[in-house]
């Protein structure tokens, strides 16, 4: 902007030249460093067949690792969980990333009307197209593994909507999803605001903190792998994506946390809004799984697509073999189950010092206290009771079950 001429806003991003530095540097790394090319072609170079034989994360990354069904598994079964976790795991992302496309145009809308604020433009529109790469490898992946392996979708799911419910495997109904819906595009339609466009970002580093201390371990394996021009392709992608992302997770601590100082202070509307949004965030993840150890889904919306896992040729548990399985993993304490419990500590601590210094948030929000009412104990009577419920819908299961063998057949 020109000091010397008339100006819609008197903020400036120039106001802060440190804070310029560190948004300028974020996005020269960014592009410097960018994976999306690397992991085009590794998408392009994938077959099952190559790597169907290996793990493909670090060995506690697996479905259900750490639970009865983990410790009576063969080491196929085991190196089949171990895959499998990297599906679902990456399902999950896949559905949060499309979100992200969406509301970082949005943000970037309202954003780009303050001065100077362009480094902060490019950087989102730099991440959307490396988010398109990314949902596009764990779609790929993903689809070709179920396929293969189920002849169905498990924890896939055709290309969704930005305004669907992000967590795909969520405590809801079809009112809550209504709801949620209303709120996604209540909030869409604000955030041009530019300071509600910034807290979007606020919002995204906490909802993907999580995911960078989890992504960092699953990456590793690529890392240290003892021959990577033969690791196997999901291992790198994971790795690749681990590389974007860090310069994404910057971002939104640069554009939540730091940004908000050069802006007008929030009026009492705003910082509503805002404390919505973040309480949202500890509703999403006030539950953990100990089936996929560091997403934080509703694990009795996992027992569909679990028991159909459990009754597939990898397994082959009859009915009776399959349901008795699920109360072992889901309703009886473990080792998984402690250490998904664990993860969803770590997450509340790094949560509440990501949001310490935001003095708009209730305390509530910066103590992160809903979220960090939930517990072992309150995870099993949930399971349990859940279970209990299922057992009356798992009839139907047998019998879709054993139609499509018949189809098959």
């Amino acid at each position: 902007m020109h000091r010397g001429l008339e100006q819609s806003l008197p903020h400036s991003l120039l106001d802060d030249p440190q804070l310029g530095k560190q948004v300028a540097l974020n996005l020269k790394r960014n592009r410097a460093q960018d994976a999306t090319e690397a992991m085009e072609a590794a998408v392009a170079a994938y077959r099952f067949e190559d790597c169907q034989h290996s793990a493909w994360n670090p060995e506690q990354y697996a479905l259900l690792w750490g639970t009865a069904l983990w410790h009576e598994s063969s080491p196929s079964q085991r190196r089949l969980l171990n895959q499998l976790y990297w599906v679902a795991y990456y399902s999950q992302i896949m559905s949060a990333e499309i979100a992200t496309i969406f509301l970082n145009q949005v943000s970037a809308a309202g954003l780009y009307a303050v001065e100077d604020f362009r480094p902060i433009c490019d950087s989102l529109d730099l991440e959307t197209r490396q988010e398109r790469a990314h949902i596009h490898a764990f779609k790929t992946i993903g689809e070709d593994v179920e396929h293969r392996l189920f002849g169905r979708r498990i924890f896939t799911y055709p290309m969704r909507h930005p305004m669907t419910e992000t967590m795909v495997f969520a405590d809801t109904n079809g009112l809550r999803t209504w709801w949620k819906g209303i709120q996604l595009r209540a909030f869409t339609a604000m955030a041009g605001n530019p300071f509600l466009g910034s807290q979007y970002l606020l919002i995204r580093g906490l909802r993907t903190l999580n995911g960078k201390i989890v992504q960092h371990k699953l990456s590793q394996y690529y890392e240290h792998h003892t021959d990577q021009a033969n690791a196997p392709i999901p291992a790198a992608i994971s790795w690749y994506h681990f590389s974007d992302e860090s310069f994404h997770f910057h971002t939104s601590r640069l554009v939540g946390v730091e940004v908000p100082r050069v802006l007008p202070k929030p009026t009492s509307f705003e910082r509503w809004v805002v404390n919505q949004g973040v309480a949202g965030c500890q509703r999403d993840h006030y539950h953990f799984s100990s089936a996929v150890n560091g997403i934080f889904w509703y694990d009795p919306a996992l027992y569909r697509p679990i028991y159909q896992v459990l009754r597939s040729p990898a397994f082959g548990l009859d009915h009776g073999g399959a349901m008795q399985m699920l109360h072992r993993c889901f309703c009886e304490d473990s080792e998984g189950v402690q250490a998904a419990a664990q993860t969803h500590r770590e997450a509340v601590a790094s949560y509440r010092l990501f949001v310490d210094s935001i003095s708009w948030l209730s305390a509530g929000n910066r103590e992160m206290r809903h979220m960090a009412s939930n517990n072992t104990h309150r995870y099993l009577r949930t399971n349990r009771q859940a279970y209990a419920r299922f057992k009356g819908q798992a009839a139907a299961l047998e019998r879709t079950h054993n139609l499509l063998q018949t189809a098959r057949a």
